[in-house]
């Protein structure tokens, strides 16, 4: 069995979510949303969401964490700070001796929808047909745990074909 962490980042609102996965299966063990105060200088959302991140990773002890990709807007502002809560959410596991992989949001949707065009709207409805019992009260949340869900698989199919290679 191993505990993952998915983490989609925001500076506005960082969403995670923890799974355990054991072969081909999963277990939702929690989610939720770290918001920062849009009325502070954004050196100091950035250590809030660090503090938070930090906290979670103590409290929960993922062997393993898994980050959304950003993609670039027309607003180049919002990208950079975007930008900015995404290497946070790289640095914390890292700093904390946790592997830490990247993915890309078509990646994700194709993991566990099966399109890489898939709607916010059918991501959260397959979280919830994979992760029984996820409440999904908010969209960052439902994301970060698809992001987990992603690393499942692909840790899954990366775990199979290194012992196919050992036997053959």
């Amino acid at each position: 069995m191993v505990r993952l962490l998915g983490i989609d980042p925001g500076l506005r609102c960082t969403g995670w979510g923890i799974i355990e996965a054991h072969g081909n299966r999963l277990r939702h063990v929690g989610d939720g949303v770290i918001p920062t105060d849009s009325d502070d200088s954004v050196p100091d959302r950035l250590k809030a969401l660090h503090d938070a991140l930090s906290a979670l990773l103590a409290l929960h002890r993922p062997d393993e964490a898994a980050v959304e990709e950003t993609y670039v807007n027309r607003n180049g502002a919002a990208t950079l700070k975007l930008g900015y809560a995404r290497g946070v959410a790289l640095l914390a596991p890292a700093l904390a001796g946790i592997p830490v992989l990247e993915y890309a949001a078509k990646s994700v949707k194709m993991a566990v929808v099966g399109t890489g065009g898939a709607d916010k709207a059918q991501v959260q409805a397959m979280v919830r047909r994979l992760l029984p019992g996820a409440e999904l009260r908010r969209a960052d949340a439902a994301d970060a745990l698809a992001v987990a869900i992603c690393h499942a698989h692909h840790r899954a199919s990366r775990v199979a074909w290194s012992a196919g290679t050992r036997t053959a």
